[in-house]
């Protein structure tokens, strides 16, 4: 007998298929300044120099050939003053401008798209650099000829031996700034291919070079760095990058579409850290500079990144046809990035199991990128839909060896949330598939990665706090010393006014002095006394921040342990319930199952926060309802409604309300609605006019029966809610009235947070 766990919420199956699916905005930082071309054609004008006429014509064909846009007429325009300058340097014999002009038509032929004859070009420029022993300018010719290789993979290896080759030559030239663009661009290529770490190096080597000849524009090595964060899942480090990117854009006023990929980089860190307000404000930035700039290629990226968000909040007939709006509006001429549209098209359709609409796009991706994904360069994310497809297909003899794949790939990147998620789909194909064994073996995978990852997101945030917590230290200390200066001058003048005053006043001074001795006696020993107090209430406040910090964590320890046991019993009850044929027997377990969950809840939201005594009942509220929608999600059509307060909780009420709401929620999900009926289910919780916690649970259906006796009944659920009613200290009542209305009220338990707040006010002081 099958069997596959309620407790899986659908939107962790989203998020498996779209977390690696946003689309990188990479973005070639130039450390040359940009050229004016009014301010140059006024020089030319005025210049009778050649020499200096010459170096002012090539820097217009740069300016034109750089230009953004693709225009025809800017590469003319390239192309002219190219010639221009190649006639005047033929004349003056110049040999750097002569390579200059060979390696720019080079270039010009490169955005033509005539790559046999700009290959020919850029190497013969490299020849006569060479010839002619111009290190830099070999290093430039070089660099510029990894540019006539695209990013297949198989192109990896020759484009990482010119960049060293130009990386090289700038060293030995002293060309720092050639040496920051080329290492950025290493790390770019890494990046594609795959190799995060790499790329977080070669970046940060850039960005010290950067730093040393004091050139400001690195906007660009930031973003680059986040974004190999981000594929590394280290998202503290992520998002601290991507914000200096950002910082670093507006101090240099830089509004072209590397903003537009800056933006999209916070937005993306955000993406994964589920803060959906600030993803939708950052690429609704993005989106506007990128129109600003009419640059389609950056404005389909982060349209289809918005897309993902509509497919996160399940609005999948919006985010496809969003997708093909903008391919409309927004036409473009790249092959990859039309394959990488249909990817995010095909996994939409996986999940609505539309599948002959999604295995039209499969055969496509398939045919593009290989059966395991192994061709241009998109290895995990295109290997990680495949995956998904075939599970969802139940085509598990293509699933396995996928999944093994994926886990070895993940593994090398360093990925523990891509190696938890796809152990998470594993463990499910094998409980479909009735591998038990494996199942648990999974499901114990997924558990270790998953929180291996969030413990160490949480350590880094103590690591930044501590940061923090240092930089203010040192900023206090320096007040400290800039008040102790000042004493220190106020003390120097009353020295002065004191050598008056003993000149005029000796005699006065010898009859007091032994007087003032004795006096500046007892005052350092009382000093000394007052110190060595001081001292030992520093050592005992010191302790009893260690006590503090030790019961913190044993709490959260003990929250977390409690949360995972309640999950072990769960999964095992799922395992047992496969070997059970009772009906009755099955409901229990399924209800167990829904109460243990509804408890595992409350210690899983006390481990993640801060606050260890105090529950947030419209988040625990909107969870526990989410899961119940979940597990009946294929039974019935039900609507629910929440009218939820932002109302906390200790643990001792929010466990018997929990419970109530979880016993409540079914029973009318169970038996309000008959034969699949649809409905609508309207949850509140607010404080009432008598400043007490009100709970009501109403919904349209058949209600209770006409003789039905609350207090002789024998339903576990309803006396199991007047129990944990009587708990609470509260009331409880039941009314037919278009259906079932509940109502709890109850105290609310204010000793802990009265506790807190005497000890807040108390540590202020």
């Amino acid at each position: 007998m099958n069997f596959t766990p309620c407790f899986t919420n659908k939107n962790f199956l989203i998020n498996f298929c779209f977390s690696a699916i946003l689309l990188h905005l990479s973005f070639s930082l130039q450390a040359q300044k940009k050229e004016n071309p009014v301010l140059l054609r006024k020089q030319l004008a005025e210049s009778d120099n050649n020499a200096k006429n010459s170096e002012l014509l090539l820097k217009l064909g740069e300016y034109y050939l750089t230009k953004p846009g693709e225009l025809k007429k800017d590469l003319d325009s390239a192309a002219f003053f190219n010639q221009q300058a190649q006639k005047i340097s033929d004349k003056t014999r110049n040999k750097i401008d002569i390579g200059k002009c060979i390696l720019l038509d080079g270039k010009i032929e490169r955005e033509r798209g005539n790559k046999n004859v700009a290959l020919a070009k850029i190497k013969k420029a490299i020849s006569y650099f060479e010839s002619n022993k111009l290190i830099r300018q070999t290093g430039e010719g070089y660099e510029e000829l990894s540019f006539t290789y695209d990013n297949n993979p198989e192109n990896f290896k020759v484009r990482i031996k010119l960049k060293e080759k130009a990386l090289q030559l700038y060293k030995s030239s002293g060309a720092k700034l050639k040496q920051a663009a080329v290492l950025k661009d290493l790390g770019e290529i890494y990046m594609n291919n795959d190799d995060a770490e790499k790329a977080i190096e070669l970046s940060k080597q850039s960005l010290a070079v950067y730093n040393a000849a004091k050139y400001k524009q690195v906007q660009g090595v930031y973003s680059l760095i986040a974004d190999a964060n981000i594929d590394k899942a280290n998202y503290e480090e992520a998002l601290k990058y991507a914000l200096l990117a950002e910082k670093t854009a507006f101090n240099v006023n830089d509004t072209s579409v590397q903003l537009s990929s800056i933006y999209t980089s916070v937005g993306m860190v955000y993406y994964y850290l589920r803060e959906n307000d600030k993803v939708m404000k950052y690429w609704e930035k993005a989106l506007d500079i990128a129109k600003k700039n009419k640059d389609n290629g950056y404005v389909r990226t982060v349209a289809n990144n918005m897309s993902t968000m509509l497919i996160r909040q399940r609005r999948f007939q919006e985010a496809i046809d969003m997708i093909k709006q903008y391919k409309a509006r927004y036409p473009i001429d790249d092959k990859e990035f039309e394959k990488r549209e249909d990817y995010i098209i095909f996994s939409t359709y996986t999940i609505l199991k539309q599948f002959k609409n999604a295995e039209k796009y499969y055969k496509k991706l398939v045919n593009y990128y290989g059966e395991y994904a192994e061709k241009n360069n998109q290895r995990l994310s295109m290997l990680r839909s495949f995956i998904f497809y075939h599970y969802q297909t139940k085509n598990f003899k293509a699933f396995y060896p996928k999944a093994k794949l994926f886990d070895s790939l993940s593994k090398k990147s360093g990925n523990d949330m891509l190696r938890s998620e796809n152990y998470f789909v594993w463990f499910k194909a094998d409980s479909v598939q009735g591998k038990y064994l494996d199942a648990i073996k999974h499901y114990q995978l997924y558990k270790k990665f998953s929180d291996s990852v969030f413990n160490g997101e949480k350590s880094k945030q103590i690591n930044s706090l501590q940061i923090q917590f240092d930089t203010e230290k040192k900023d206090k200390d320096i007040q400290l010393l800039t008040q102790k200066g000042k004493l220190q001058e106020t003390r120097i003048a009353n020295d002065t006014i004191m050598r008056y005053v003993f000149i005029g006043s000796l005699l006065v001074l010898i009859l007091f002095a032994a007087l003032l001795y004795n006096r500046s006696r007892l005052k350092t020993n009382a000093n000394r006394n007052l110190e060595i107090k001081r001292q030992q209430i520093d050592e005992q406040n010191e302790q009893l921040k260690k006590l503090l910090a030790e019961k913190e964590w044993l709490l959260k320890e003990i929250h977390h342990r409690v949360k995972n046991n309640l999950q072990i019993v769960i999964s095992l009850l799922n395992t047992q319930s496969a070997y059970l044929d009772n009906e009755d027997a099955l409901l229990a377990i399924q209800n167990s199952q829904h109460r243990m969950h509804a408890m595992s809840l409350i210690h899983q939201k006390l481990y993640q926060s801060d606050n260890l005594s105090m529950i947030d009942m419209s988040w625990y509220i909107s969870e526990l309802i989410n899961y119940i929608k979940d597990c009946y999600s294929s039974e019935k059509s039900i609507r629910f409604d929440l009218d939820i307060d932002k109302i906390c909780l200790d643990v001792a009420q929010a466990v018997p309300m929990g419970l109530i709401i979880n016993e409540a929620v079914n029973n009318t999900v169970k038996y309000a609605f008959p034969d699949k009926a649809s409905g609508e289910v309207l949850v509140s919780f607010k404080i009432n006019e008598e400043n007490n916690c009100q709970l009501i649970i109403s919904d349209n259906g058949v209600g209770l029966p006409q003789d039905f006796n609350l207090d002789e009944t024998e339903s576990l659920g309803m006396n199991l809610m007047r129990g944990l009613t009587d708990q609470l200290d509260g009331t409880f009542s039941l009314k037919n009235q278009n259906g079932l209305i509940i109502k709890i009220a109850f105290a609310k338990n204010t000793e802990i947070e009265d506790h807190e707040n005497v000890t807040e006010s108390s540590t202020n002081i």
